[in-house]
């Protein structure tokens, strides 16, 4: 490739962290999220435990992986040909799935339930996607919480079946397969092969199971944590299978053990890290290790931490009024 001058144009090189796109910064084996430990916020009895920031993937979240395998996915199927996206998301798969879509010239709705922070219906807006907020009482009584999803599923089959492709995050395997082939490996690796305990939080499931399968394969005792909230919570991106349906992708078998937080702690754990830490973490990730918290064992932990909180900055203004603090 040479510029509009004739001259030879720069090549990528990760050495020097230089990209012709900003899609080669989807993180892979060679190119992982970093593994950081904590040295204030957690207790001698879970030992040596480390955050995987997945914040600092490109779009900002884990999502990043798996909207780029989905939207591979659809793609070698043949499925994108003269359509359009659309997908239910409470918000890291949307922005991801948004600044992809707009990488390739694709339109995308979004389906939200309508408690999403305004900071990320702002940010989807700017990447140019259409969102479509939604009510819970869409969903069938049994299930309350999914009346983003059923919006989505009835606008992929509208027209035919003929106008959009549907990613489908919670029932497509390739959501799995990206957590089997990045995060599993990076963190086997990163931790030299000694992880003993992974935790990671219930909402699509694909980190769960993929990277849950991948590390049982390499070593069947280690124990995979998931973090459940309670049914009403206010933690973004995690899901109570309470008042949700489980995703046809949950893999249980790779599961040990569900430790099941509430607002309050992870709230309280998600300051804490901010403040002690130095991590400017989502509230998952404080659900996550107030949960890790109340394990035993020792030996080498790794929580993952989905997202940055600066999306979340809303409900924090809103958490340090009700304290008597001064608003963000």
């Amino acid at each position: 490739m040479t510029t509009h001058l004739g001259t030879p144009s720069l090549t990528s090189d990760a050495s020097l962290r230089r990209f012709g796109d900003i899609r080669e910064l989807l993180p892979d084996v060679a190119n992982p999220t970093p593994l950081v430990r904590l040295n204030h916020v957690a207790t001698a009895t879970v030992g040596d435990f480390y955050l995987k920031l997945e914040w600092l993937n490109p779009f900002g979240s884990i999502k990043d992986r798996a909207a780029a395998y989905l939207i591979d996915g659809l793609r070698e199927r043949g499925q994108l040909v003269r359509r359009e996206l659309v997908e239910a998301s409470s918000g890291n798969t949307a922005i991801a799935l948004a600044a992809l879509a707009a990488l390739g010239g694709t339109r995308l709705t979004v389906t939200i339930p309508d408690g999403v922070p305004e900071e990320t219906k702002v940010l989807l807006r700017m990447l140019g996607a259409e969102v479509w907020e939604t009510p819970d009482d869409l969903c069938p009584i049994d299930h309350p919480k999914d009346g983003a999803i059923a919006l989505a599923r009835s606008l992929a089959a509208s027209e035919g079946g003929t106008r959009y492709a549907m990613p489908n995050q919670y029932e497509n395997p390739d959501n799995v397969r990206a957590h089997y082939e990045t995060t599993g490996p990076e963190i086997w690796r990163q931790t030299d092969g000694r992880v003993g305990t992974f935790i990671a939080g219930l909402g699509t499931c694909g980190t769960l199971t993929g990277v849950g399968r991948y590390l049982k394969q390499q070593d069947p005792a280690i124990r995979v944590v998931a973090v459940e909230p309670q049914p009403g919570h206010r933690l973004p991106g995690l899901k109570s299978f309470a008042e949700a349906k489980e995703p046809g992708i949950l893999d249980r078998s790779v599961i040990d053990d569900v430790i099941r937080v509430d607002d309050e702690p992870a709230y309280a754990m998600t300051e804490r890290l901010w403040r002690e830490e130095a991590l400017m973490a989502g509230p998952s990730t404080g659900a996550i290790v107030h949960a890790a918290n109340e394990l035993t064992g020792g030996g080498v932990s790794v929580g993952v931490s989905p997202d940055s909180g600066r999306t979340y900055a809303s409900y924090f203004a809103e958490r340090l009024g009700n304290q008597g603090l001064p608003h963000i």
